[in-house]
Protein backbone atom coordinates (compact mmCIF):
# COMPACT_ATOMS: atom_id res chain seq x y z
CA UNK A 1 0.00 0.00 0.00
CA UNK A 2 1.33 3.76 -1.05
CA UNK A 3 -0.31 6.17 0.71
CA UNK A 4 -0.93 9.82 -0.58
CA UNK A 5 1.41 12.69 0.06
CA UNK A 6 -1.76 14.18 1.43
CA UNK A 7 -2.53 13.79 5.21
CA UNK A 8 -5.97 15.88 5.83
CA UNK A 9 -6.39 15.43 9.57
CA UNK A 10 -2.40 16.03 10.19
CA UNK A 11 -3.26 19.07 8.11
CA UNK A 12 -5.79 20.42 10.27
CA UNK A 13 -4.22 19.40 13.71
CA UNK A 14 -1.36 21.68 13.10
CA UNK A 15 -3.19 24.49 12.05
CA UNK A 16 -4.74 23.90 15.05
CA UNK A 17 -1.43 23.66 16.92
CA UNK A 18 -0.09 26.63 15.23
CA UNK A 19 -2.80 28.85 17.17
CA UNK A 20 -1.41 27.95 19.80
CA UNK A 21 1.81 26.39 20.32
CA UNK A 22 5.02 27.85 17.81
CA UNK A 23 5.24 26.54 14.58
CA UNK A 24 2.60 24.22 15.60
CA UNK A 25 5.32 21.85 17.08
CA UNK A 26 6.96 21.76 20.75
CA UNK A 27 10.50 20.55 19.29
CA UNK A 28 11.99 22.01 15.75
CA UNK A 29 12.45 18.76 14.41
CA UNK A 30 9.10 17.59 14.58
CA UNK A 31 7.97 20.09 12.03
CA UNK A 32 9.61 18.47 8.96
CA UNK A 33 11.26 21.75 8.14
CA UNK A 34 14.19 19.45 7.07
CA UNK A 35 12.12 17.27 4.75
CA UNK A 36 9.56 19.66 3.92
CA UNK A 37 5.57 18.27 4.07
CA UNK A 38 3.44 17.95 6.75
CA UNK A 39 4.46 16.24 10.31
CA UNK A 40 2.24 13.30 10.97
CA UNK A 41 0.12 13.34 13.83
CA UNK A 42 0.05 10.41 15.87
CA UNK A 43 -2.63 9.04 17.32
CA UNK A 44 -1.43 5.69 18.80
CA UNK A 45 1.71 3.27 19.12
CA UNK A 46 2.44 -0.11 19.62
CA UNK A 47 5.02 -2.64 19.15
CA UNK A 48 7.07 -1.40 16.29
CA UNK A 49 3.94 0.82 14.92
CA UNK A 50 2.78 4.26 14.85
CA UNK A 51 -0.98 5.06 13.66
CA UNK A 52 -1.40 8.35 12.65
CA UNK A 53 -4.72 10.60 12.78
CA UNK A 54 -5.98 9.69 9.35
CA UNK A 55 -5.13 6.27 10.69
CA UNK A 56 -2.17 5.37 8.92
CA UNK A 57 -0.23 2.64 9.89
CA UNK A 58 3.93 3.32 10.07
CA UNK A 59 6.43 1.16 11.04
CA UNK A 60 8.74 3.31 13.68
CA UNK A 61 12.21 4.16 12.87
CA UNK A 62 12.20 6.97 15.29
CA UNK A 63 11.18 5.39 18.57
CA UNK A 64 10.90 8.37 20.34
CA UNK A 65 14.30 9.37 18.95
CA UNK A 66 15.70 6.05 21.30
CA UNK A 67 14.16 5.85 24.23
CA UNK A 68 11.29 3.12 23.05
CA UNK A 69 14.17 0.15 22.71
CA UNK A 70 11.18 -2.60 23.25
CA UNK A 71 8.75 -0.88 21.43
CA UNK A 72 5.63 1.11 22.02
CA UNK A 73 3.75 0.05 25.02
CA UNK A 74 5.41 -2.79 26.12
CA UNK A 75 3.12 -4.97 28.30
CA UNK A 76 5.68 -5.12 31.25
CA UNK A 77 6.94 -1.53 30.56
CA UNK A 78 3.07 -0.51 31.08
CA UNK A 79 2.30 -3.05 33.71
CA UNK A 80 5.09 -1.38 35.79
CA UNK A 81 3.26 2.62 35.07
CA UNK A 82 0.00 1.43 36.17
CA UNK A 83 1.23 -0.07 39.71
CA UNK A 84 3.32 3.03 40.17
CA UNK A 85 0.58 5.09 38.87
CA UNK A 86 -2.15 3.52 41.11
CA UNK A 87 0.52 4.42 44.22
CA UNK A 88 0.79 7.89 43.28
CA UNK A 89 1.91 10.79 40.46
CA UNK A 90 4.26 12.55 42.39
CA UNK A 91 5.30 13.53 46.36
CA UNK A 92 7.42 15.28 46.35
CA UNK A 93 9.87 13.57 48.38
CA UNK A 94 12.17 10.58 48.32
CA UNK A 95 10.55 7.11 46.94
CA UNK A 96 12.22 3.86 46.50
CA UNK A 97 12.00 3.67 42.81
CA UNK A 98 14.07 6.50 42.26
CA UNK A 99 16.83 5.04 44.41
CA UNK A 100 15.89 1.38 42.44
CA UNK A 101 16.56 2.82 39.18
CA UNK A 102 19.94 5.00 40.32
CA UNK A 103 21.23 1.39 41.75
CA UNK A 104 20.43 0.05 37.58
CA UNK A 105 22.71 2.96 36.66
CA UNK A 106 25.41 2.67 38.79
CA UNK A 107 25.46 -1.28 38.29
CA UNK A 108 25.83 -1.12 34.44
CA UNK A 109 28.29 1.39 34.28
CA UNK A 110 31.61 0.96 36.58
CA UNK A 111 32.81 4.58 36.42
CA UNK A 112 29.38 5.66 37.57
CA UNK A 113 29.79 5.97 41.46
CA UNK A 114 27.10 8.09 42.39
CA UNK A 115 24.08 9.52 40.39
CA UNK A 116 21.42 12.34 40.26
CA UNK A 117 18.41 11.73 38.59
CA UNK A 118 16.53 14.68 36.50
CA UNK A 119 13.89 15.42 33.75
CA UNK A 120 15.48 15.53 30.58
CA UNK A 121 18.71 15.55 28.40
CA UNK A 122 19.36 18.98 28.27
CA UNK A 123 18.91 19.60 32.29
CA UNK A 124 21.81 16.57 32.71
CA UNK A 125 24.57 18.73 30.41
CA UNK A 126 23.27 21.71 32.13
CA UNK A 127 23.86 20.28 35.66
CA UNK A 128 27.19 18.37 35.09
CA UNK A 129 28.66 21.70 33.53
CA UNK A 130 28.03 23.41 36.20
CA UNK A 131 28.98 20.87 38.78
CA UNK A 132 32.60 20.85 36.52
CA UNK A 133 32.88 24.61 37.13
CA UNK A 134 31.96 24.25 40.71
CA UNK A 135 34.71 21.25 41.46
CA UNK A 136 37.39 23.06 39.28
CA UNK A 137 36.58 26.60 40.00
CA UNK A 138 36.97 27.41 36.04
CA UNK A 139 34.24 28.65 33.74
CA UNK A 140 35.53 27.44 30.06
CA UNK A 141 34.04 24.53 28.44
CA UNK A 142 35.25 22.69 25.62
CA UNK A 143 32.33 21.00 22.97
CA UNK A 144 32.76 19.68 19.62
CA UNK A 145 30.34 21.43 16.65
CA UNK A 146 28.21 19.02 15.74
CA UNK A 147 27.81 17.71 18.82
CA UNK A 148 24.18 17.85 20.65
CA UNK A 149 23.75 18.58 24.54
CA UNK A 150 20.36 19.72 24.83
CA UNK A 151 19.47 23.67 24.29
CA UNK A 152 22.11 24.89 27.14
CA UNK A 153 22.86 28.50 26.68
CA UNK A 154 26.41 28.05 26.93
CA UNK A 155 26.53 24.86 24.67
CA UNK A 156 24.68 26.31 21.84
CA UNK A 157 27.59 27.77 20.65
CA UNK A 158 28.69 27.87 17.29
CA UNK A 159 32.82 28.09 15.85
CA UNK A 160 34.91 30.97 16.39
CA UNK A 161 37.05 32.65 13.47
CA UNK A 162 40.18 30.91 14.87
CA UNK A 163 41.40 27.36 16.02
CA UNK A 164 40.87 28.34 19.84
CA UNK A 165 38.77 31.31 19.76
CA UNK A 166 35.63 31.39 22.31
CA UNK A 167 32.88 30.54 20.53
CA UNK A 168 29.32 32.68 19.04
CA UNK A 169 25.63 32.25 19.81
CA UNK A 170 24.03 30.09 17.98
CA UNK A 171 20.75 30.73 19.12
CA UNK A 172 18.79 34.34 19.23
CA UNK A 173 18.29 34.57 23.28
CA UNK A 174 21.70 33.08 23.80
CA UNK A 175 23.82 36.26 25.38
CA UNK A 176 27.87 36.32 23.76
CA UNK A 177 28.49 36.31 27.27
CA UNK A 178 27.06 33.37 27.86
CA UNK A 179 28.84 31.63 24.45
CA UNK A 180 31.87 33.09 25.01
CA UNK A 181 32.48 30.41 27.70
CA UNK A 182 32.46 27.92 25.30
CA UNK A 183 35.32 26.78 23.16
CA UNK A 184 33.96 24.99 19.92
CA UNK A 185 36.30 22.66 18.14
CA UNK A 186 36.54 20.06 15.43
CA UNK A 187 35.37 16.89 16.25
CA UNK A 188 38.19 13.93 15.99
CA UNK A 189 40.70 16.88 15.54
CA UNK A 190 43.14 16.03 18.43
CA UNK A 191 45.55 19.25 17.00
CA UNK A 192 42.74 21.24 17.54
CA UNK A 193 42.19 19.73 20.92
CA UNK A 194 45.85 20.09 21.96
CA UNK A 195 46.20 23.35 20.52
CA UNK A 196 42.79 24.99 22.55
CA UNK A 197 44.26 23.64 26.33
CA UNK A 198 47.96 24.79 25.15
CA UNK A 199 46.44 28.23 24.84
CA UNK A 200 43.67 28.19 27.49
CA UNK A 201 43.86 25.14 29.32
CA UNK A 202 44.00 26.70 32.58
CA UNK A 203 40.63 28.08 32.22
CA UNK A 204 39.24 25.11 30.96
CA UNK A 205 36.75 23.31 33.93
CA UNK A 206 35.81 20.49 31.20
CA UNK A 207 35.50 19.07 28.03
CA UNK A 208 31.41 17.32 26.82
CA UNK A 209 31.55 14.99 24.15
CA UNK A 210 29.29 12.56 22.91
CA UNK A 211 30.37 9.89 23.60
CA UNK A 212 29.99 8.53 20.02
CA UNK A 213 27.64 11.34 18.48
CA UNK A 214 24.08 10.86 16.93
CA UNK A 215 23.11 14.21 16.62
CA UNK A 216 25.10 14.48 13.22
CA UNK A 217 23.99 11.74 11.94
CA UNK A 218 26.39 8.90 13.82
CA UNK A 219 30.63 9.45 13.51
CA UNK A 220 32.17 7.29 15.97
CA UNK A 221 35.23 9.06 17.68
CA UNK A 222 38.52 8.00 15.48
CA UNK A 223 41.05 5.39 17.01
CA UNK A 224 42.45 7.40 19.14
CA UNK A 225 40.19 10.34 20.21
CA UNK A 226 38.77 9.06 23.06
CA UNK A 227 42.53 8.37 24.42
CA UNK A 228 43.45 11.84 23.56
CA UNK A 229 40.34 13.46 25.40
CA UNK A 230 41.34 11.55 28.81
CA UNK A 231 45.03 12.29 28.19
CA UNK A 232 44.73 16.03 27.58
CA UNK A 233 41.71 16.74 29.87
CA UNK A 234 43.97 15.11 33.01
CA UNK A 235 46.89 16.82 32.16
CA UNK A 236 45.43 19.94 32.66
CA UNK A 237 43.25 19.37 35.70
CA UNK A 238 39.55 19.61 33.64
CA UNK A 239 37.05 17.06 33.85
CA UNK A 240 35.45 14.94 30.80
CA UNK A 241 32.12 14.50 30.78
CA UNK A 242 30.77 11.48 28.65
CA UNK A 243 27.15 12.40 27.01
CA UNK A 244 25.33 8.97 26.67
CA UNK A 245 21.85 10.88 26.83
CA UNK A 246 21.40 8.97 23.20
CA UNK A 247 24.19 5.78 23.46
CA UNK A 248 23.63 5.02 27.02
CA UNK A 249 21.55 1.50 27.34
CA UNK A 250 21.11 1.27 23.77
CA UNK A 251 24.50 0.64 21.85
CA UNK A 252 24.94 -1.95 24.66
CA UNK A 253 24.08 -2.47 28.52
CA UNK A 254 26.88 -0.08 29.30
CA UNK A 255 26.09 2.16 26.46
CA UNK A 256 28.84 3.33 24.15
CA UNK A 257 31.26 3.11 26.82
CA UNK A 258 30.53 -0.77 26.61
CA UNK A 259 31.44 -1.11 23.87
CA UNK A 260 34.50 1.36 23.81
CA UNK A 261 36.00 0.17 27.18
CA UNK A 262 37.48 3.01 29.12
CA UNK A 263 40.11 5.58 27.84
CA UNK A 264 43.53 4.54 28.77
CA UNK A 265 43.69 7.32 31.03
CA UNK A 266 41.20 6.12 32.76
CA UNK A 267 36.83 6.20 32.49
CA UNK A 268 35.51 10.38 31.92
CA UNK A 269 34.74 12.07 35.22
CA UNK A 270 31.35 12.68 35.04
CA UNK A 271 28.52 10.92 32.91
CA UNK A 272 24.78 11.98 31.20
CA UNK A 273 22.05 9.75 30.11
CA UNK A 274 18.66 9.98 29.20
CA UNK A 275 15.91 8.54 26.51
CA UNK A 276 16.44 4.70 27.13
CA UNK A 277 17.00 4.81 30.99
CA UNK A 278 13.17 6.74 31.01
CA UNK A 279 11.52 4.00 28.81
CA UNK A 280 9.49 6.70 27.08
CA UNK A 281 8.98 9.12 30.40
CA UNK A 282 10.95 12.60 31.29
CA UNK A 283 13.54 11.01 32.88
CA UNK A 284 17.52 11.75 32.58
CA UNK A 285 20.37 11.36 35.01
CA UNK A 286 24.30 12.79 35.60
CA UNK A 287 26.36 10.77 37.49
CA UNK A 288 30.21 9.60 37.58
CA UNK A 289 33.31 10.41 40.82
CA UNK A 290 31.96 9.92 43.83
CA UNK A 291 34.35 12.87 45.11
CA UNK A 292 32.69 15.36 41.92
CA UNK A 293 29.11 14.14 43.21
CA UNK A 294 29.33 15.07 46.71
CA UNK A 295 29.77 18.76 45.60
CA UNK A 296 26.18 18.63 44.88
CA UNK A 297 23.50 20.41 47.74
CA UNK A 298 22.85 19.70 50.16
CA UNK A 299 25.84 18.15 50.79
CA UNK A 300 28.09 20.95 49.21
CA UNK A 301 27.85 24.24 47.82
CA UNK A 302 26.76 23.43 43.44
CA UNK A 303 22.77 24.05 43.83
CA UNK A 304 20.65 21.20 41.39
CA UNK A 305 17.13 20.74 42.53
CA UNK A 306 13.98 19.73 40.46
CA UNK A 307 10.28 19.03 41.73
CA UNK A 308 9.73 16.30 39.62
CA UNK A 309 13.04 14.60 39.55
CA UNK A 310 13.07 10.85 40.40
CA UNK A 311 9.75 10.73 39.31
CA UNK A 312 8.15 7.33 40.76
CA UNK A 313 6.14 6.79 37.00
CA UNK A 314 8.92 7.56 34.96
CA UNK A 315 11.33 5.67 37.32
CA UNK A 316 8.86 2.92 37.24
CA UNK A 317 8.91 3.04 33.23
CA UNK A 318 12.47 2.93 33.31
CA UNK A 319 13.84 0.17 35.46
CA UNK A 320 11.34 -1.78 33.64
CA UNK A 321 13.22 -1.30 30.65
CA UNK A 322 16.26 -0.94 31.23
CA UNK A 323 15.57 -4.60 33.55
CA UNK A 324 14.16 -6.23 30.49
CA UNK A 325 17.05 -5.18 27.99
CA UNK A 326 18.54 -8.58 28.13
CA UNK A 327 21.84 -9.78 25.75
CA UNK A 328 18.96 -11.46 23.98
CA UNK A 329 17.27 -8.00 23.02
CA UNK A 330 20.78 -6.19 22.47
CA UNK A 331 21.34 -9.22 19.90
CA UNK A 332 18.02 -8.71 18.62
CA UNK A 333 18.70 -5.23 17.81
CA UNK A 334 22.00 -5.41 16.43
CA UNK A 335 20.29 -8.31 13.56
CA UNK A 336 17.24 -6.14 12.25
CA UNK A 337 19.54 -3.03 12.36
CA UNK A 338 22.02 -4.89 10.10
CA UNK A 339 18.91 -6.06 8.60
CA UNK A 340 17.87 -3.09 7.23
CA UNK A 341 21.03 -1.29 7.22
CA UNK A 342 22.49 -3.94 4.35
CA UNK A 343 19.13 -3.57 2.39
CA UNK A 344 19.49 0.02 2.78
CA UNK A 345 22.76 -0.32 0.93
CA UNK A 346 21.72 -2.43 -1.68
CA UNK A 347 19.25 -1.06 -3.11
CA UNK A 348 21.35 2.55 -2.90
CA UNK A 349 24.18 0.54 -4.61
CA UNK A 350 21.80 -1.30 -7.05
CA UNK A 351 20.65 2.99 -8.52
CA UNK A 352 24.02 3.99 -8.16
CA UNK A 353 23.31 6.49 -5.09
CA UNK A 354 26.88 7.11 -3.29
CA UNK A 355 26.41 6.82 0.31
CA UNK A 356 27.81 6.09 3.56
CA UNK A 357 26.45 4.00 6.77
CA UNK A 358 28.33 4.77 9.78
CA UNK A 359 27.66 2.72 13.21
CA UNK A 360 27.16 2.80 17.00
CA UNK A 361 25.94 -0.48 18.10
CA UNK A 362 22.51 -0.83 16.56
CA UNK A 363 22.49 3.08 16.09
CA UNK A 364 22.97 3.93 12.28
CA UNK A 365 22.98 6.53 10.24
CA UNK A 366 22.68 6.71 5.66
CA UNK A 367 24.66 9.74 4.33
CA UNK A 368 23.56 11.06 0.95
CA UNK A 369 27.95 10.90 0.46
CA UNK A 370 30.75 8.94 -0.43
CA UNK A 371 33.47 8.55 1.93
CA UNK A 372 34.01 8.61 5.78
CA UNK A 373 32.30 11.26 7.92
CA UNK A 374 34.87 12.47 10.28
CA UNK A 375 33.35 15.45 11.72
CA UNK A 376 30.37 18.06 11.24
CA UNK A 377 31.34 19.55 8.02
CA UNK A 378 31.47 15.73 6.61
CA UNK A 379 27.98 15.59 7.82
CA UNK A 380 27.23 18.36 6.43
CA UNK A 381 28.28 17.67 2.40
CA UNK A 382 25.50 15.12 1.59
CA UNK A 383 22.95 15.56 -0.70
CA UNK A 384 20.19 16.54 1.78
CA UNK A 385 17.81 16.82 -0.71
CA UNK A 386 18.28 13.16 -1.42
CA UNK A 387 17.47 12.26 2.05
CA UNK A 388 14.12 14.31 1.71
CA UNK A 389 12.48 12.53 -1.51
CA UNK A 390 13.80 9.39 0.44
CA UNK A 391 11.92 10.07 3.86
CA UNK A 392 9.31 11.03 2.05
CA UNK A 393 9.15 8.07 -0.27
CA UNK A 394 9.56 5.73 2.47
CA UNK A 395 6.96 7.61 4.86
CA UNK A 396 4.18 7.25 1.91
CA UNK A 397 4.68 3.50 1.38
CA UNK A 398 4.24 2.91 5.41
CA UNK A 399 7.73 3.88 7.01
CA UNK A 400 8.42 6.92 9.24
CA UNK A 401 12.13 7.62 9.26
CA UNK A 402 13.30 10.19 11.18
CA UNK A 403 13.03 13.49 9.80
CA UNK A 404 16.61 14.63 9.54
CA UNK A 405 19.37 13.64 6.78
CA UNK A 406 21.55 14.31 10.52
CA UNK A 407 19.61 11.73 12.55
CA UNK A 408 20.33 8.22 13.94
CA UNK A 409 17.77 5.84 12.82
CA UNK A 410 16.81 3.88 15.89
CA UNK A 411 15.42 0.24 15.31
CA UNK A 412 13.38 -2.14 18.54
CA UNK A 413 13.43 -5.45 19.31
CA UNK A 414 9.34 -5.26 18.43
CA UNK A 415 10.32 -4.87 14.89
CA UNK A 416 9.26 -8.51 13.62
CA UNK A 417 8.93 -9.59 9.94
CA UNK A 418 5.90 -8.07 9.17
CA UNK A 419 7.03 -4.89 10.11
CA UNK A 420 10.61 -5.22 8.76
CA UNK A 421 9.22 -7.02 5.91
CA UNK A 422 7.47 -3.71 5.01
CA UNK A 423 10.63 -1.66 5.19
CA UNK A 424 12.43 -4.22 3.02
CA UNK A 425 9.55 -3.91 0.48
CA UNK A 426 9.17 0.04 0.67
CA UNK A 427 12.81 0.65 -0.29
CA UNK A 428 12.71 -0.07 -3.94
CA UNK A 429 10.14 2.44 -4.76
CA UNK A 430 11.54 5.07 -2.22
CA UNK A 431 14.91 4.68 -3.68
CA UNK A 432 13.70 5.13 -7.16
CA UNK A 433 12.17 8.16 -5.64
CA UNK A 434 14.90 10.03 -4.61
CA UNK A 435 17.50 10.11 -7.61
Amino acid sequence: MTYPDQAPASVALLERARAVIPSGVNSPVRAFRSVGGTPRFMRSASGPWLTDVDGRRYVDLVGSWGPMILGHAHPQVLEAVREAAADGFSFGTPSEREVALAEEIVTRVAPVESVRLVNSGTEASMSAIRLARGFTGRSVVVKFAGCYHGHVDSLLAAAGSGLATFALPDSAGVPASAAAETIVLPYNDVPALEAAFAERGEQIAAVITEACPGNMGVVPPLPGFTDALRRVTAEHGALLISDEVMTGFRCSASGWFGLEGPPAGGAPDLFTFGKVMGGGFPAAAFGGRADVMALLAPEGPVYQAGTLSGNPVASAAGLATLRLCTPEVYARLDEVAHTIADAVAAELDRAGVAHRIQWAGSMFSVFHRAGQVRDYADAQDQDTAAFGRFFHGMLRRGVHLPPSAFETWFVSAALDDEAISKILAALPGAVADSL
